[in-house]
């Protein structure tokens, strides 16, 4: 018998991503506190997590933050009548609350899988994310079905909850980092009468290049549509997210603060602003 999906959160990404699990014939239960407008047309739009969660033996979860998870738990474990059995996360929650979701649901056998997704609303449209899987090998290799038709690129970094999301952090720091530094250059080169693309023609070809380079400036900063697909606030939630986790792992961490910092200002001056567009806050802060 067919697996039974559930879904809570239909946000930019969520959606998205349970569109394309729509696709491939999985049956589905969806619910989301906010809006269920943009729900797969073939799934069935739950009211509350109750209803899903009494319906689903695997439950997905596409949700802003750790609370969130912690709290769709405890109405997975106060249920009556809960069907769940496996539960993905992928949302960028922190490694604590990760590890306590898996802790709690333990209890009651039900396995918690650590997934984080990363690349942004192209990403998920497409089905091409990366997925970052922190769960038991027997575990991955059953929802790896589920989780191919959301992403491209399918990795299982560990055995344990809070790896996914080590690894997701890290990437968006790294991600932030490359946006914030080259923000910093290239307005030191445009304030030296040089040309964007000129300068991009050379550092991506060579030592100098990253994914902002290569893809957000050329292709989302240039042309001023500053539309990379991914929330300022998000970027800031993470990368703070990362400085809170280095911290417990007490491992160094002197760039990550600045640029943390960075972005919180940006989503403080441009609330609802896409990532992309501390490209100009860093050039005309000056």
């Amino acid at each position: 018998m067919q697996d039974k999906i559930g879904w809570i959160g239909l946000g930019s990404m969520g959606n998205r991503m349970a569109k394309n699990l729509a696709k491939n014939g999985y049956q589905m239960f969806v619910t989301d506190k906010m809006d269920t407008s943009a729900a797969p047309q073939s799934a069935h739009v739950a009211n509350t997590n109750s209803e899903v969660i009494s319906e689903a033996n695997i439950l997905i979860l596409s949700i802003p933050a750790g609370p969130d998870t912690l709290e769709i738990t405890q109405e997975i474990l106060n249920s009556p009548s809960s069907s769940v059995e496996i539960v993905i996360d992928t949302s960028t929650i922190g490694i604590p609350d990760a590890k306590q979701a898996a802790e709690l649901l333990s209890k009651k056998g039900i396995e918690y899988v650590d997934a984080p997704v990363s690349g942004g609303i192209a990403g998920a449209e497409s089905a091409t994310l990366a997925v970052m899987v922190g769960c038991k090998e027997n575990i991955f290799e059953k929802v790896q079905p589920i989780l191919k038709c959301i992403g491209a690129n399918i990795f299982h970094v560990g055995p344990n909850p809070g790896q996914g999301q080590t690894v997701k952090l890290l990437n968006n720091f790294l991600s932030a980092t490359a946006m914030a530094a080259t923000s910093e250059a290239m307005a030191f080169g445009t304030a030296n009468g040089l040309d964007m693309k000129a300068m991009l023609d050379v550092v991506n070809v060579s030592s100098g290049r990253n994914t902002a380079t290569m893809d957000k400036f050329p292709n989302r900063v240039a042309n001023e549509a500053y539309d990379g697909g991914f929330a300022t606030k998000m970027m800031a939630k993470d990368v703070r997210l990362y400085v809170e986790n280095v911290s417990r792992s007490n491992t160094p961490c002197s760039i990550a603060p600045i640029v943390a910092d960075q972005f919180a200002k940006l989503e403080k001056e441009e609330p609802g602003s896409d990532f992309t567009r501390i490209y100009p806050f860093i050039r005309d802060k000056s």
